[in-house]
């Protein structure tokens, strides 16, 4: 092994309930642009934390996604369908392929989630928050609820489940099993029958939507493999766990995060309130400060990768630390701790990705988490947190990044809905007549 690769310490054990992801991420940062660190069932893998260093890999075709061509350690058997996380590892969708595999199956999904097609949800997001507000408005002022569960997961869960034709009443189950499925803490039987099950749901989908196609992107994935042959059914269903996942998960957590910071940082809810930054500003920097996914998982080195103080050999596997990134002080200054709404840098986050990888969904949760932080802090200027924050408990994961419930009281609501944003917001009134288009017509490739 070159003297590159030598690291005094041992691996960094990364714990798996996730209970302070911050903390580990100071600790990994300080040993160097890449470190060794030990994923849960002792597989062993570099983290890199810093935010040009992640910023730069991302883009690197030297780093693959794909474990069946490029991780010796999966392809001899030495990690193999056991581990516990091995379901993020042989999933076979844009997720895990690497070059041209990539590009093939990024192209059955990349038409759907353009500029256009996005601002064409947004009466669906606006209705649907309307509608969740309207039920918190129903609890009393002093009464203290789970604002996760009760605003923060239907929302994006309704959404998602519209775009790709989930049933009503499939939509609560597969959501719980993605919480479950995120929970990296979770035992290696455990995941295997919430992964079965989550593929018999999906399989039931794809059928029903054979048998009856409608204006949803399941659908235009259906034809997209039946008719036009551009993918696999494992390809398909694998697909659909990838796009309704991401679609989920991580927007529950950047609406739970958004909140939790503004109620904890009055003087920077009191700024948006003003006028003097956006929505926009509040989810780019909940997007820094606590990413919804806190470590992107897993890259392997195609060749030697020079990292300059560092050297990662070919074939080990990679950890892209996005909440590393995001509080990197050589990016975003001594205080990158901080939540701070008007941060020059606020932008300069990877919550998203970057390069091929980059999350082509990402405009519809920017859109999604505005509207409804937007909403809500209007229908409900009283919101306060029921609890003290430090006794707010994480998400038992080291990927998904957010709070396993979040009480609030309301202190009251304004009376009726809402209708256009105050001076100083950024979030356009509804528009009328807008019609989500059809990504059934033949030709038309769905989903992100």
């Amino acid at each position: 092994m070159s003297p590159q690769t030598e690291q005094p310490m041992c691996p960094f054990a990364i714990d798996p309930l996730g209970r302070d992801i911050h903390a580990e991420t100071a600790a990994i940062r300080s040993r160097g642009t890449a470190a060794r660190i030990e994923l849960p069932g002792g597989v062993p893998a570099w983290s890199v934390t810093g935010y040009e260093a992640c910023r730069r890999l991302l883009a690197d075709p030297r780093l693959s996604k794909d474990p069946e061509q490029h991780w010796p350690a999966w392809i001899s058997g030495e990690v193999d369908t056991g581990w516990s996380l091995s379901m993020w590892v042989t999933i076979r969708s844009m997720f895990t392929a690497y070059g041209s595999e990539h590009a093939r199956l990024r192209g059955l999904v990349a038409s759907s989630f353009t500029a256009r097609r996005t601002e064409a949800m947004r009466p669906a997001v606006e209705r649907i928050t309307a509608e969740l507000l309207d039920r918190l408005a129903a609890f009393p002022p002093g009464h203290a609820f789970d604002l996760r569960t009760e605003f923060a997961t239907p929302l994006p869960a309704r959404i998602v489940c519209e775009l790709f034709g989930v049933p009503e009443e499939s939509s609560g189950e597969m959501c719980a099993l993605f919480d479950r499925l995120f929970d990296t803490s979770t035992e290696t039987p455990e995941v295997q029958r919430c992964a079965e099950r989550l593929y018999a749901l999906l399989s039931g989908l794809v059928e029903a939507k054979r048998r009856a196609p409608g204006p949803d992107l399941t659908s235009a994935l259906v034809h997209a493999q039946q008719v036009e042959q551009r993918c696999d059914e494992r390809e398909l269903l694998d697909t659909l766990v990838h796009l309704l996942s991401a679609g989920f998960e991580t927007t529950v957590n950047l609406i739970d995060h958004a909140v939790h910071a503004l109620l904890t940082h009055p003087d920077q809810l009191a700024l948006v309130r003003s006028g003097a930054v956006s929505w926009q500003d509040v989810v780019e920097e909940t997007l820094r400060w606590q990413p919804p996914a806190a470590h992107l998982m897993l890259r392997y080195a195609v060749e030697d990768i020079d990292l300059g103080d560092v050297l990662i050999p070919r074939g080990d596997a990679v950890v892209i630390s996005v909440a590393g990134a995001g509080r990197d002080p050589e990016t975003h200054g001594a205080d990158a701790d901080a939540f701070d709404v008007t941060r020059p840098t606020r932008r300069g986050h990877l919550s998203f990705g970057h390069g091929a990888h980059h999350c082509l969904g990402a405009p519809l949760a920017r859109m999604e988490a505005a509207v409804a932080l937007s909403r809500l802090f209007e229908r409900f200027p009283g919101l306060a947190l029921a609890v003290p924050s430090d006794t707010l408990r994480p998400l038992a994961s080291f990927i998904s990044n957010g709070h396993r419930e979040l009480p609030v009281t309301t202190g009251g609501a304004r009376p009726g809905r809402p209708g256009r944003q105050r001076a100083g917001t950024t979030v356009p009134a509804q528009r009328t007549g807008a019609r989500t288009p059809s990504p059934t017509r033949p030709g038309v490739p769905a989903a992100r």
